[in-house]
Parts: structure tokens; sequence; C-alpha cells
């Protein structure tokens, strides 16, 4: 296979070395050895985030990448589609929890339904979090404007922030808990998310139209697979910008003045 010039000449003007560049990126320096001298072409998100290092267009390196890719009537990543999460029955969340063997990730505003139908559930996250399980828990900050604004879309108003609250008094016997996180983030959620190990359930969120109304798309990872690794990185992305949620009743209820 022909070498990658083009990458060659664009590395050597920015004085990026093998190296460099695979740290930037986050792979090893012999991937990059193969880009440059044998024309690899890289996975489409790996080969986006090298050009935006280098300053240059993606296609401009990877000419490949222009070409359409097949489409696929089912991804193999897509465990199962639900119309909505209505038709999920709890024991769909809790047998997905209970299979957790190296960690637990919740991403919602609130949720408050998985406490309301499965009042084990923090009993579950303990046993597992004991069991050697990361657990980290990010809930809406019911003061957050962005959450504010979805209740108004969901036509609640104040509700979401009340199930916000709700949801932290729920969780607040795991604060503290060894191997338990819980944070509140304050971002605009396109989807709910409830991974566990190398499965997620992905709740969409449509405009005007509570949770429990909107698809839901089981997905588990697969080699060569992007779907469960884009929500994977979703997760980690809001988590980087959570709080570490209050401890203590009163703290969670205290309301802030809202405009």
């Amino acid at each position: 296979m022909a070498s990658n010039e083009r990458l060659r000449a664009t590395m050597a003007s920015g004085g990026w070395t093998h190296a460099t560049l695979a740290e930037e990126v986050g792979v090893d320096p012999k991937s990059v050895e193969r880009w440059v001298n044998r024309g690899r072409v890289p996975r489409r998100a790996t080969a986006i985030k090298a050009a935006e290092a280098l300053g240059e267009d993606v296609h401009a390196l990877w000419p490949a990448l222009r070409q359409a890719r097949s489409a696929r009537a089912v991804s193999p990543e897509l465990v199962t589609l639900y119309e909505q999460r209505a038709d999920l029955p709890v024991s769909v969340f809790v047998d997905l929890l209970s299979s957790a063997q190296e960690r637990v990730d919740v991403l919602v505003y609130a949720a408050v339904f998985l406490h309301e139908a499965y009042p084990r559930l923090n009993d579950l996250l303990r046993e597992k979090a004991e069991a050697g399980c990361r657990v980290r828990i990010c809930l809406g900050d019911a003061g957050s404007p962005n959450v504010q604004l979805r209740g108004e879309e969901e036509k609640f108003g104040h509700g979401i922030e009340s199930r916000c609250r709700l949801a932290l008094l729920h969780y607040q016997p795991l604060v503290g808990v060894p191997g338990v996180e819980v944070r509140t983030h304050g971002t605009t959620l396109y989807n709910s998310l409830y991974r566990v190990d190398d499965q997620v359930l992905v709740n969409a969120h449509v405009w005007g139209v509570n949770a429990y109304g909107t698809p839901v798309w089981h997905l588990r990872a697969v080699e060569g697979g992007s779907m469960f690794n884009t929500y994977a990185e979703s997760f980690d992305a809001v988590w980087s910008t959570a709080q570490e949620a209050p401890h203590g009743a009163d703290r969670v209820l205290r309301r802030p003045a809202r405009p």
C-alpha cells in the first residue's frame, strides 16, 4: 500500500512526530507510522481528531473517508429497540444492573421511576460497589437553567426540578459509600444513559415529550463499532463538568431563588 505523503508533509511542516501525534490523538505511535508509511486509513473518529490537531482537512489527509459507507439494515451493536421507555419492564434495568462486573454509569435528570419501581436499587448498587464495580450516578442540578428549560419544554414546569431533588434524596444514602460517586450536572441532555460494562440503554429525549414516551435502544459494544463508544464518551464528557452531590437532605431540599 502506498505511503501517505500528504500526511507526512503536514506533520513535518507542523513539527509533529509519530510519537507526539499519537499522544495527542490517543493511539500507539506504531499506528501513526502505519498511517504515514503504509497509507493505512484510521477510523473516522480518530482521523477527525488527528486532522484537527494538524490543522488540516480530514478528507485532504485521507480521501478514502469521502467514500460513502454501505448502509446496514441493522447495526450489530443494536440489541433491541423499544418504541418508548414505558414499554420496558423495570426488570430490564434491574437485570442489566445486576450483571455489572466493572462499572455502572447512570446519566439522567431524575429517573425517579427506578427507585419507585425497585426500592432495592440502592442496596443493589452498594453491593456492586462492594464487589469492585465503579458506580457513577449523574443527576440533574435542579437549579440549572438547562434543567428548568427542559421542564418548560415538557410542560412540567417546576415539576422537573422537584423530580431532580427527589432523585438526589433517593441516592443520598449512597453519598460517601466507597466505590460510589454521585454528582449533579447542569448540561442539556439529549439522551438519558444507563451503562453497565459494555452495554448501554439509551433513552432518547424529544422536545415536548417526557422521557417515558420516547424511544430506548439497547446497545452492546462490538469490535469495529462506534455507537456504544459515542455514548460512553458523552457520559465521560458530562461527568467531567459535574459537581459532587450535596450531602444531607436539608442541602438537597434548599431551593435557590429563581428569576
